[in-house]
């Protein structure tokens, strides 16, 4: 099957996306800087889990404030989508908004598996991934008007540390389950 431009656009920023993912993944394991997460107990693990989840929770926040603000500037808007049609800007900060919506809910739940589920030294994923995040959704906000190729780095930058940490954390706790 012969891609289009845009599938080709899509897949290389993605797997960009992915490549700077599993480098900087490796590269926290590897230096594991300690001053990033605790190293020592269980609870310790998932606050600093939480801590760092502030910047995806902001991530969250500033999404809907951005269509908050511009409904409440454009009078064409002001009422929400659901009492008028949304004017062409209003549905792609509600896309934006949706679709931080879903990373934000996935990439928590994946950060606070893996700080209950994989080595101490391996820790340090977690500010990268929230780091990623902030950095993804960015990328992703700023690209949306260009479409699916100019967008597709920044939901990859979001995406990947959270499917890889999700994966991650369940093959580990699955592996526990079995060896008992």
């Amino acid at each position: 099957m012969a891609l289009d431009g845009k599938q080709s656009g899509v897949l290389l920023n993605m797997l960009l996306a992915l490549a700077l993912t599993v480098v900087l993944f490796a590269v926290a394991i590897v230096w594991h800087p300690a001053v990033l997460v605790p190293l020592a107990g269980l609870a310790d693990r998932l606050a600093a889990a939480l801590r760092w989840d502030a910047l995806v929770l902001l991530c969250l926040v500033l999404a809907i404030g951005n269509l908050a603000r511009h409904r409440f500037l454009t009078p064409a808007d002001i009422d929400g989508s659901g009492l008028t049609s949304a004017t062409d800007r209003a549905r792609i900060f509600q896309a934006i908004l949706q679709n931080t919506l879903e990373q934000t809910v996935i990439a928590i739940a994946a950060h606070l598996l893996w700080a209950a589920s994989m080595p101490v030294l391996w820790q340090p994923v977690i500010p990268v991934a929230a780091i990623l995040f902030v950095i993804g959704r960015v990328c992703f906000a700023i690209g949306y008007r260009g479409g699916a190729p100019a967008r597709a780095f920044g939901f990859a930058l979001t995406f990947y540390p959270t499917a890889i940490m999700a994966f991650g954390a369940s093959i580990a706790l699955l592996w526990r389950a079995i060896a008992g």
